[in-house]
């Protein structure tokens, strides 16, 4: 799993720890998906290209650096949209393309149901953001779409996935790196990730 990278940061495993608590209320929920989304870009984003810039210190000019490349974040809905505020705070100039899934609870595939994606790619690089990575359909179909919009570099960056949603990754997108702050043991007879935290989207959202 080359492609795999699953966070061994200290600070990642502590949040993530009381993320999966049931005892954590939607508040804090939230607060901790928008701060280890943070610290997973962090890591995603270590291979952005950069461009010289001449910056005048209070003591001298110096040849700094400027990020060249335009960012864009798809957060898949609705969970997805909870990493955007913590992502916001480390890349402000970042743009964000919303897309639509739900996942069918009879056949567990994704459907599109939202997408105001513009005709041509307004950005360089695509980081999908969704907190669970479980059967892998919905982060094989928003790459399907992003893809088809012309958007060459594609990153999926979640909190939680399972081997069998991996594994769909790698085999229908091998070129798109998954970041993860945990892989867990398996998926359950409803398409759940086991240890898993639950439905991310009613834990920020407080509708379970």
């Amino acid at each position: 799993m080359s492609n795999v990278h699953e966070s061994q940061h200290p600070l990642v495993k502590h949040k993530l720890s009381r993320l999966r608590d049931i005892k954590t209320d939607p508040k804090k929920f939230r607060e901790l998906v928008q701060e280890i989304a943070a610290l997973m870009v962090y890591e995603a984003t270590t291979d952005l290209a950069v461009i010289p810039r001449e910056v005048q210190t209070p003591l001298a000019t110096i040849t700094a650096y400027e990020l060249q490349e335009k960012i864009g974040l798809v957060p898949i809905l609705r969970a997805g949209l909870g990493m955007v505020e913590g992502i916001w705070e480390l890349m402000p100039q970042a743009e964000v393309w919303h897309i639509g899934l739900y996942r069918d609870e009879q056949t567990l595939r994704p459907v599109e149901y939202y997408n105001k994606l513009p005709t041509e790619p307004t950005v360089s690089v695509c980081l999908i953001l969704d907190p669970m990575l479980a059967t892998g359909g919905s982060a094989t179909a928003t790459v399907e779409v992003l893809k088809r919009w012309g958007v060459k570099k594609i990153k999926f960056v979640g909190l939680i996935g399972a081997p069998e949603g991996i594994a769909r990754m790698q085999t229908e997108h091998p070129d798109v790196p998954i970041y993860l702050a945990s892989i867990d043991d398996h998926l359950n007879e409803k398409g759940y990730i086991v240890p898993g935290l639950g439905d991310a989207g009613d834990r920020q959202f407080g509708t379970g």
